[in-house]
């Protein structure tokens, strides 16, 4: 598949890496050099000099003859601009990045598709959700909802006094006969780990469950730890990310929550409170020791660091976890940051380049993929499938399958039914399903949905 990406800065990077690596022609225009040269040096792709919202310099990169075309600069003009350029040009799919909210309104005058743009992207917004998602399972460091939200795929780290320690997922299974779960990935010491049955698990384990949603919670307390309930917050950085966060809990119709919201800019800060009746907003440098415990950060249930500055954000919740604060989220950008998070004593991070790299694969992975998610802190991806009455999935039951090394299906929704699957399972044309594979995985395991 031939893809170009205007842009070549963080989110850009990210998806030539990843694009690039699954095989695909891919071509990065940027007029930035230095941003040009970090992706000629690592990646495997071909880079163009120019300006993004030049028909010259977008012809030159092939952006009419492009399957699809990402549009990620910093800028929301210039990728709408260079959208709509490749889109007269002739380029089949145009995803851009567009983070304000006058074009996703539904009254919005103007449209994204008004101007040739089929998909448009926000990775803060994505990442708002994605933490918003976390505060409601107080335990998890990962919380993916899956099959229309019938199901959810948990991230536990499990600790030295977990009672499923030295215990085999056989085992683990058997000790809840009425329990119906699957541990489909365990990160262990910067392994990742797609689980037979004879696997043991191990302290600071990083586990994947998948079961029914209504489960979770009993899922939760068999690992040995317990959901708590979380009715405080504290958001460092207001402006964002952060002011997201705070509108989508001010808003959530299920709870009532307390939000105090901390931005150094002072008309920022000023504007924020005007906005958002609900909300305490502070001024103050939100990286602020004397500030934070000032204004009560041991008293919040939970901590949540969105600055620009991710060392800021990690240390500020480090602080927050040894105050005892229930809960700890950490917006970070590069990904070494990722798997060493919970071993120095994070509870979540959150990384938007991810959040992105989510949104786009789905349009990217070929056959009836509904969604993909990358799992942080490990090399392993969720995507949900859809059969048809030719895939091969639906052929036989699934221990009859030549699945690919690295591969597991976890579930299946039917007829708005959900099922942790197992060897008997058969899959169906129509039905949903959740596979969990490594990188190398993806590509064969979607074939059989084709």
């Amino acid at each position: 598949m031939k893809i170009v990406i205007i842009g070549g800065g963080e989110i850009g990077y990210d998806l030539a890496s990843v694009l690039s690596s699954e095989k695909h022609d891919v071509r990065v225009l940027d007029r930035d050099k230095a941003a040009l040269s970090r992706v000629a040096d690592s990646l495997d792709v071909l880079t163009i000099e120019g300006n993004a919202t030049s028909v010259k310099d977008l012809v030159t990169a092939s952006a009419g003859e492009a399957d699809i075309l990402i549009c990620v600069t910093s800028i929301d003009e210039v990728n709408m601009i260079a959208g709509m350029i490749g889109k007269r040009l002739g380029a089949k799919m145009v995803i851009a990045r567009i983070r304000s909210d006058e074009f996703s309104d539904e009254n919005a005058p103007l449209t994204p598709s008004d101007l040739g743009i089929d998909v448009m992207i926000h990775p803060e917004l994505s990442a708002a959700h994605e933490i918003a998602q976390l505060l409601k399972r107080s335990s998890a460091s990962d919380v993916i909802n899956l099959a229309d939200d019938r199901m959810q795929l948990i991230g536990i780290r499990l600790e030295k006094n977990s009672p499923l320690i030295n215990k085999s997922l056989t085992e683990y299974a058997a000790s809840y006969p009425d329990l119906t779960f699957r541990v489909v990935a365990i990160g262990r010491r910067g392994r990742t780990i797609i689980p037979t049955g004879s696997v043991k698990l191990q302290n600071y384990d990083q586990v994947f469950i998948l079961a029914e949603t209504k489960n979770i919670n009993t899922v939760i307390k068999t690992t040995g730890k317990k959901d708590q309930e979380l009715n405080s917050v504290m958001i460092a950085g207001g402006s964002g990310m952060g002011s997201m966060i705070a509108k989508l809990l001010v808003d959530d119709p299920a709870k009532n929550w307390s939000v105090k919201l901390i931005e150094p800019d002072y008309d920022k800060a000023e504007q924020l409170a005007i906005d958002m009746k609900d909300i305490m907003v502070l001024h103050g440098n939100p990286t602020d020791p004397d500030l934070l415990v000032t204004e009560g950060i041991n008293e919040m249930d939970a901590f949540i660091a969105v600055t620009d500055d991710e060392e800021s954000n990690i240390i500020s919740c480090l602080m927050a976890k040894h105050l005892e604060v229930k809960k700890t989220v950490a917006l970070v950008s590069k990904p070494d940051f990722i798997p060493l998070a919970q071993t120095i004593g994070l509870d979540a991070v959150i990384n938007k380049k991810v959040a992105a790299s989510n949104e786009i694969h789905r349009y990217v992975r070929r056959g009836r993929v509904i969604s993909v998610t990358e799992l942080r802190g490990i090399k392993a991806e969720v995507i949900e499938l859809q059969a048809t009455k030719d895939s091969k999935i639906t052929k036989k039951p699934i221990k009859k399958q030549k699945l690919p090394e690295g591969c597991v299906i976890g579930g299946v929704l039917c007829d708005g039914a959900v099922e942790i699957a197992t060897g008997e399972t058969q899959v169906n044309s129509g039905d949903r399903v959740m596979v969990f594979c490594l990188p190398s995985a993806v590509d064969r395991v979607t074939k059989l949905f084709q």
